[in-house]
């Protein structure tokens, strides 16, 4: 199974802020539901938490905590590293499972599965943005940009609070 992350981080490493995303850019959110649909996802409880919507539709929602949750029944928890694998690799709960194991965040579960992942789909806010959840790639050398889409803010109609990019990004080391 291949674990890759999604993950949409501003110039100064910002992910988050008061337990949302500090931008505003509907084109990311329709990226990230492209990307993720049909794979299972693994968030840690605070990401669950701030879901306006949960669990999140046509996707096997897997939450890492240590701490005990109310979750619907077909939202499976998981403990450690080993258990959000072999969640997402089963096919229960009338869900398929895997072949990708995709990581929406927060801060502290990117940190804990970026050693292990292949693929990184960053989208990169071309701004400065204040928060407190961060999340900065440890080893820049082990990547490879494979492609890139940017999006300046000057589109017609844009309704984006900042120029962005979509970014992949594979392990070569």
């Amino acid at each position: 199974m291949s674990i890759e992350l999604v993950v949409a981080v501003a110039q100064n490493g910002v992910i988050g802020a008061g337990g949302k995303m500090p931008w505003h850019i509907p084109d990311d959110l329709k990226h990230f539901k492209k990307i993720t649909t049909g794979h299972p996802i693994l968030m840690g409880r605070k990401t669950w938490e701030s879901l306006p919507r949960k669990p999140l539709p046509n996707r096997k929602n897997i939450v890492m905590t240590s701490q005990s949750l109310n979750v619907p029944p077909e939202v499976i928890c998981v403990a450690t590293i080993e258990e959000a694998i072999a969640a997402a690799s089963e096919g229960e709960g009338g869900s398929e499972g895997g072949e990708k194991l995709m990581v929406i965040g927060g801060g502290k579960i990117y940190k804990l599965f970026e050693p292990y992942a292949s693929c990184i789909h960053l989208t990169e806010i071309n701004a400065d943005i204040e928060g407190d959840t961060y999340f900065h790639i440890t080893n820049s050398d082990a990547w490879q940009e494979t492609s890139r889409e940017t999006h300046p803010l000057m589109e017609p109609n844009s309704h984006h609070s900042h120029p962005y990019a979509f970014t992949t990004l594979v392990r070569i080391k």
